[in-house]
């Protein structure tokens, strides 16, 4: 009978009445069953057994008669199918393969012995850290120590690695002797000295002195511009500070000759110019007209008035003695400049001394800055000759006529004699035109007076002037004012700063 894949014994050949099993499987359930207690993992058929299976074991023995359990295992197993054989009764799953280690011995002659599990490897010892070995302080050369033994317990642990190549690696010196070779002049019998390179010193290059450049500091210079034209210089110049106040001196004993005229256009001029601190005063002792043609008669007040209360106003300062003194004096009509009146009764003039002459010039400096003065037509006359010493500046008036310059020229002749030569040198020569046009005397006299003064003026003729009545400076025409604007600066030129 065959004991292949799928066949199994019947009851009339093996008399127990159920199918046999394979004998493989059989013994792999029998071995399962024993080790079933032991937790032991069941291992699997090997498949390759079944395709290639062994050779049948021996018969098992025949019993004798029925347990009473004859039939038991045909509810166990299944019908085989014919398309696809019998299948065996219990089949373990293909999953529980059997390992190696647990393959059944074929010869099943006792309990197989299983594979003890490998007990937990013992760790190797660790090894011990090297003891930190106390470097030697200062020492006197470097020492080298005998190679430590090839083992792993007693490398430190710079030459662990070491001693796995088999290398000997001699223990480095100590930190303090490692730069002892650079330590010159310190002697090492083991290391053989170098001789020390010459030092060559780099060529000492002294930092070039560049001296920084003088910068001299500049020189700011102000300098006015220029004028445009010769009106605008000279009004340029009646701006200027004067230095303290001036007395410009109108004179010539001839009479007719424009003094009181010249007076008042020339404090008109400066006035508005400046715009105050400008007096005209009226110093004539045979009752003088400046009174008359300059300013208006606010009231009747005059010098003689003046005089009466001058020991009251003199002792006055400030705006106190402005305000007492306006009451002496006449304004023009466009305020530009004062007007102090001389008087009309010829009685008065007795009263002028030199002493009370030199008392009202020095009250008139107190409250203004240019003060031109009429003068009178005695040179004898004691206030005639106290003006001219004060005078800071001397205007010899005059017109082309020869009487009246030749009693012009014999002032100046007369200064000279009377010690008052520079008052007559530093003198400006008015010369005003009564009539239009220039004559030929004209020429002379500018030519012959320029020798005798330092400038010589020459103002146009003007029909305003003529009818001898009140003088507006407005009304003039711009020719005369023009004329007028250059003499006036002409006067105060050496004093303007």
């Amino acid at each position: 009978m065959g004991w292949g894949r799928g066949e199994a014994l019947d009851g009339s050949e093996t008399g127990w009445g159920r199918q046999a099993e394979p004998a493989p499987r059989w013994r792999a359930l029998l071995d399962r069953a024993r080790l079933a207690g032991r937790g032991a993992e069941q291992p699997d058929t090997d498949h390759r057994a079944e395709e290639n299976p062994a050779p049948p074991p021996e018969t098992l023995p025949r019993r004798a008669a029925g347990t009473g359990w004859t039939g038991r295992a045909q509810a166990v197993a299944r019908p085989a199918d014919a398309s696809f054989g019998a299948e065996p009764a219990y089949r373990v799953e293909a999953t529980y393969r059997v390992e190696p280690a647990y393959r059944v011995d074929p010869r099943y002659g006792g309990e197989p012995a299983y594979q003890a599990e490998p007990a937990y490897r013992a760790e190797p010892e660790p090894r011990a850290e090297p003891s930190w070995r106390a470097e030697p302080v200062h020492p006197p050369e470097p020492t080298y120590p005998e190679p430590p033994p090839r083992g792993r317990g007693t490398a430190s642990v710079e030459s662990r690695y070491a001693l796995l190549d088999g290398g000997y690696q001699p223990e480095p010196p100590p930190a303090e002797s490692r730069y002892a070779l650079l330590d010159r002049g310190r002697y090492r019998p083991d290391v053989h000295p170098v001789p020390e390179p010459p030092r060559i010193e780099p060529p000492r290059i002294e930092p070039a002195r560049i001296e920084p450049p003088r910068i001299e500091p500049a020189r700011v210079e102000w300098r006015a511009p220029e004028p445009a034209t010769e009106l605008e210089r000279a009004a340029g110049v009646l701006r200027r500070e004067l230095g303290g106040p001036r007395v410009l001196a109108f004179a010539n004993p001839k009479g007719g000759v424009h003094k009181t005229t010249a007076t008042v256009l020339a404090a008109a001029t400066v006035g508005s110019v400046r715009g105050r601190g400008v007096l005209a005063w009226d110093d004539n002792e045979l009752r003088g007209t400046l009174g008359l043609r300059a300013g208006s008669a606010r009231h009747a007040r005059t010098i003689r008035h003046l005089i009466h209360d001058l020991a009251q106003i003199e002792i006055l300062e400030g705006a106190t003695l402005l305000e007492h003194l306006d009451d002496y004096l006449r304004h023009a009509s466009d305020g530009s400049y004062d007007v102090l009146a001389g008087e009309e009764s010829p009685r008065f003039a007795q009263r002028l001394d030199q002493f009370t002459v030199k008392r009202v010039l020095e009250l008139l400096r107190r409250t203004h800055d240019v003060v031109c003065v009429d003068t009178g037509n005695n040179v004898e006359s004691p206030n005639w000759r106290t003006v001219m010493q004060a005078a800071d500046q001397l205007v010899v008036t005059t017109v082309p006529r020869e009487d009246a310059a030749f009693s012009a020229d014999w002032m100046l002749d007369l200064l000279h004699e009377e010690g008052m030569g520079e008052l007559a040198d530093n003198a400006v020569t008015l010369i005003s035109c009564p009539t239009p046009g220039r004559t030929p005397l004209q020429d002379d006299l500018e030519r012959h007076f320029a020798t005798r003064t330092r400038a010589v003026a020459v103002v146009p003729y003007d029909p305003a002037l003529e009818t001898g009545s009140s003088i507006e400076y407005h009304q003039l025409q711009a020719e005369t004012r023009q004329g007028w604007l250059k003499a006036a600066s002409v006067m105060l030129e050496p004093f303007a700063r």
